[in-house]
């Protein structure tokens, strides 16, 4: 049995809960390093897709997991980050160049929908970013000279330094690398004075206004960050579907995302790997139960959105903190066993929330 009693200072910043924490997480990256030479191309596409996903869910999480803005409107980000990308891949860029520049160019759009959508907050902050979604869509179909229009879009092959890396092995270990860049970055950002303040801007805008926290930088900020994550995703998805149409960035992709940081559990790094790796088996994990169901099922349109619907229900009603809710339940009861009490995870009424401030 261990309880978290930090005597020190640091100790609430460190990265590692404990040494076994450590040992775990640097035995599952061995695992990660050594699958590809076991694992056959189709399996490390499909994980290669997994970690672009891993990486857009941490995207989104940063603004509405840890900000408490809510965004229907980030496959917006992902589609200018791939379509960016591959413009300036095809005009001659470096892979490393292209990249940031696409990311660049994410954060500025989200800068620029994030300054006059801090003005308005919940439902009318999704329509926003809804809205902006829809726009950039009909304008990727409608820009023939730079995107190709409704026609596509191909993608060069990435290339670093003269190798090709659009092997699958080469490009599995290019994404898994861009994620644990991505998810070093956020948890040290987290765990700096502006993690705090996006924090403390999604518990009490009032609050933070009140403890000289400029509430509309650090929202506009969130936006940006978040954007430019989301941003670097579509850049590495460009080489996953190497043919991009505007079809592949409908407003589906956006509520794929956000499902992904729900289910996961708002406000973890944790939960937005842990939904996105739930997501994205999910379709699969449908085609395999088809043939068992019955036809007059079986071959209804909409099974798969009936299905993400049904799970996010059963999350919000019986597991609201998520899949990491879930999971720090489980480490709990095995820390404290045979001490453990279920009182110890209900859920109290929090009266440190408040209204925007205005």
């Amino acid at each position: 049995m261990r309880f978290d009693y930090h005597t020190r200072y640091r100790e609430g910043f460190a990265l590692w809960r404990s040494a076994f924490d450590r040992n775990i997480y640097i035995l599952l990256a061995l695992m990660l390093l050594a699958l590809p030479w076991v694992a056959t191309p189709f399996a490390l596409g499909e994980l290669a897709y997994l970690f672009i996903l891993c990486i857009a869910s941490l995207g989104l999480m940063t603004l509405t997991g840890f900000t408490g803005q809510v965004s229907l409107g980030h496959a917006a980000f992902v589609a200018i980050g791939a379509y960016g990308h591959a413009w300036f891949l095809s005009k001659g860029l470096p892979l490393p160049l292209s990249l940031l520049l696409a990311a660049m160019i994410s954060a500025a759009a989200g800068l620029l929908v994030g300054i006059p959508a801090i003005r308005v907050s919940g439902l009318y902050l999704a329509m926003v970013t809804m809205a902006f979604a829809i726009i950039i869509e009909q304008v990727i179909g409608h820009w023939s000279s730079v995107t190709g229009g409704f026609t596509g879009l191909a993608v060069n092959d990435p290339m670093l330094w003269g190798f090709s890396l659009s092997g699958p092995k080469t490009f599995y270990y290019f994404c898994l690398l861009m994620l644990t860049l991505v998810l070093l970055a956020l948890l040290n950002i987290m765990r700096s004075g502006t993690g705090r303040a996006l924090i403390g801007v999604r518990e009490s805008e009032a609050a933070s206004y009140a403890l000289g926290i400029s509430v509309k930088g650090t929202k506009a900020g969130a936006f940006a960050l978040s954007a430019g994550i989301t941003g670097l995703a579509g850049a590495l998805l460009a080489h996953h579907l190497k043919y991009l149409t505007p079809d592949g960035f409908t407003l589906l992709l956006s509520l794929e995302l956000v499902l992904m940081v729900v289910i996961g559990g708002l406000g973890s790094l944790r939960g937005a790997i842990l939904g996105a790796m739930l997501i994205s088996l999910l379709p699969t994990a449908i085609s395999r139960i088809k043939p068992f169901l019955p036809d007059s099922i079986a071959k209804q349109f909409g099974l798969e959105t009936f299905i993400f619907g049904f799970v996010l229900a059963i999350f919000v009603l019986f597991e609201p903190m998520g899949l990491n809710g879930r999971w720090l339940k489980i480490r709990s009861f095995f820390e404290s066993f045979p001490l453990y009490r279920r009182d110890t995870f209900k859920r109290n009424k929090r009266y440190m929330k408040s209204e925007r401030y205005r």
